[in-house]
């Protein structure tokens, strides 16, 4: 290159300057090719609660945006019905039994009232045993870090203080002695406004970092207690109060989900920002029961307890396509967004890289595990199993397990064409059971 630049009358200092500014410009190039990535997580939502999916009253405009832009997998399933194993599943791409969150508390006894700060200082005691063992897999903020990233804390927490899970920053402290069970401050985003967020944000601009955002709002979690617009545009609508002010829930997540987009935006991030999109786990609405779930839903193997819509929206790199047949699991979202910031995947990591479409052709079953709230042993996650799943196109088998106390009966449905499990075919394809059971045991022995 230098030779030739000669040829053309340009004297060898303009050349240095010249090569220099290549090299400056391919520089910043490489830092500006890393994504950032903002993994948008619902809290307590059942899959077909959003426009795009087909419900007729619940208006979610900016999630069926998010949806249309994105690659959208319909048939996403999270690993747990319950958000603690779900959310740490989410952070490390390892199933529960693996990074040894299993449920949401420990079991232990105590005088004091449940959930009062008394009784978390207690929990928090017999709690450890479960966090230092789910803090000896990295997370993928702690992974990003080594790449360059800044990374921000917000929302739905179970891991201690923030800085106990890889982020650089965040909002959760964690004391138990002040309310840190499963979030604290950092329930507070979403619900009372996304300016931590936009803090954020500017941060890693004026620090020129590529950032990794976790913003897992308290919404449509109970309690349920929308704006009151939203709760008066519902009530003609919904058949009682209490699943009005649900829906009213899940429009008012879906209005700071395009808060937040409207500022990726505005800043000019849109084009090479990865945004992922999913729920911990499903949800449906008691009809008369203010902020009840009920059953089949929430700590339920049914999909309205585990199956969810899976976004991937990266304009830069990912092609838009509504895939309603390909199963994809949360567990797949650690490795994408690895792959994606230019980094290898852990060889434990369990899921797929949804950008690779070998891998995703090649997928032919997902998998979920149903454990009880309260984790028994930390060394035995299998004391507090409820159910195994496995999910095929078009099968699913939920296997009962020994923490069951309710449902000894294996079940088998086609949720292709029984979406919402009416019907149990286990008594009429046998075939089926049996070598769905296989596949099941082989995957579950192979990791205890």
């Amino acid at each position: 290159m230098m030779k030739n630049i000669k040829k053309r009358g340009v004297n060898t200092r303009q050349s240095l300057c010249f090569v220099c500014l290549l090299l400056l410009g391919s520089m910043a190039y490489g830092q500006a090719s890393k994504p950032n990535i903002i993994y948008i997580i619902s809290d307590d939502q059942a899959w077909s609660d959003y426009s795009f999916m087909g419900h007729p009253f619940i208006e979610t405009p900016n999630i069926d945006k998010l949806a249309h832009d994105g690659l959208t997998f319909t048939r996403g399933y999270s690993t747990a019905p319950l958000c603690s194993p779900s959310l740490a599943s989410i952070i490390t791409g390892l199933y529960p039994h693996q990074h040894g969150i299993t449920g949401n508390d420990p079991t232990f006894t105590s005088d004091k009232k449940q959930y009062s700060k008394g009784w978390q200082v207690e929990r928090s005691k017999h709690y450890k045993a479960y966090l230092d063992e789910f803090q000896k897999h990295p997370t993928v903020p702690a992974l990003l870090k080594e790449n360059g990233y800044l990374s921000f804390q917000s929302g739905k927490w179970w891991g201690g203080h923030w800085k106990e899970g890889g982020f650089t920053h965040g909002m959760t402290h964690g004391d138990p002695a002040k309310g840190g069970r499963h979030g604290d401050e950092g329930l507070k985003i979403g619900r009372e406004g996304m300016q931590p967020i936009f803090d954020f944000m500017d941060l890693a601009k004026n620090q020129d970092k590529p950032f990794f955002l976790w913003y897992a709002p308290f919404l449509p979690h109970s309690p349920h207690n929308p704006p009151d617009f939203l709760l008066q545009k519902y009530l003609p609508q919904a058949p009682t109060e209490s699943v009005a002010a649900y829906w009213a829930m899940c429009e008012w997540l879906d209005i700071t989900v395009g808060q937040l987009l409207d500022r990726i935006e505005e800043e000019g991030l849109t084009e090479n920002t990865m945004v992922v999109y999913v729920t911990d786990n499903g949800w449906i609405q008691d009809p008369h029961v203010a902020n009840k779930y009920a059953p089949g839903s929430k700590q339920a193997p049914q999909d309205m307890g585990i199956r969810t819509p899976i976004i991937f929206k990266w304009p830069a790199k990912i092609t838009a396509k509504m895939d309603t047949s390909t199963l994809v699991s949360s567990i797949d979202m650690a490795v994408t967004s690895l792959v994606a910031a230019g980094l290898d995947p852990l060889p434990e990591m369990q899921g797929i890289n949804v950008m690779d479409t070998k891998a995703l052709q090649a997928r032919d079953k997902v998998f979920s595990l149903d454990y009880s709230h309260d984790m028994i042993h930390v060394d035995k996650p299998e004391k507090s199993l409820e159910s195994r799943m496995i999910i095929t196109n078009p099968w699913k088998l939920i296997v009962p397990d020994v923490a069951n106390l309710q449902d000894k009966e294996v079940q088998l449905y086609n949720v292709f064409k029984d979406p919402y499990e009416k019907e149990n075919l286990a008594a009429k394809h046998p075939e089926v059971v049996k070598e769905l059971r296989k596949e099941l045991d082989k995957w579950w022995n192979q990791d205890l």
